[in-house]
């Protein structure tokens, strides 16, 4: 079954911008070890760059520093950058094609955020009839409040990985992914 790896979002704005990445710790650490292990094994890598479709948004603004993809992953050998505009990676752009052209039928999810554009991403993928690996060390999130209330990052991260394994995805680590690579 041919492979690829999705890596979403991994741009400044998770960095230096207005949402930082609080958990898990090593989450870009374990997407980097991701990339460089699909790459040792000529597994297709698939950068996914959100940006914002509102002129007025503060993240993700096209042109900007925090837009940009991690100059970490650009090192890195990676087949193509799919520009998204909403939170599913697949909703007007051409990966579905893509990995249908490349005979893709698995899909490895990393980046951020974990409980948005990665949480959708599989989402989508499944009902597209991919299979989806979850890399639950190699996504990340941060506290969120709002109205409706507050959760932690870690309570949030949880939970969608709990909620992944129900149905949509095979919620693996970055570790026990590349002993896959192996087989």
């Amino acid at each position: 079954m041919k492979k690829a790896l999705l890596v979403i979002d991994v741009q400044n704005e998770y960095f230096d911008g207005k949402l930082p990445i609080e958990y898990p710790e090593n989450s870009f650490e374990n997407i980097i070890m991701a990339i460089d292990s699909a790459n040792q094994k000529n597994i297709p890598v698939i950068l996914i760059q959100h940006t914002s479709s509102d002129e007025y948004s503060f993240t993700f603004k096209k042109g900007s520093k925090e837009w940009e993809i991690h100059e970490d992953v650009l090192k890195r050998d990676y087949d193509i950058i799919i520009e998204k505009n909403l939170p599913g990676s697949f909703t007007g752009t051409q990966l579905e094609a893509y990995l249908k052209e490349n005979n893709v039928e698995n899909v490895a999810i990393c980046g951020f955020m974990t409980h948005m554009c990665c949480d959708t991403t599989a989402r989508q993928a499944m009902q597209l009839g991919f299979d989806v690996e979850f890399l639950d060390d190699a996504t990340g999130t941060l506290d969120l409040s709002n109205y409706s209330g507050d959760i932690s990052a870690e309570e949030l991260h949880k939970a969608i990985l709990i909620v992944q394994a129900m149905k949509f995805s095979d919620v693996i680590s970055t570790e026990d992914w590349i002993r896959t690579l192996e087989l």
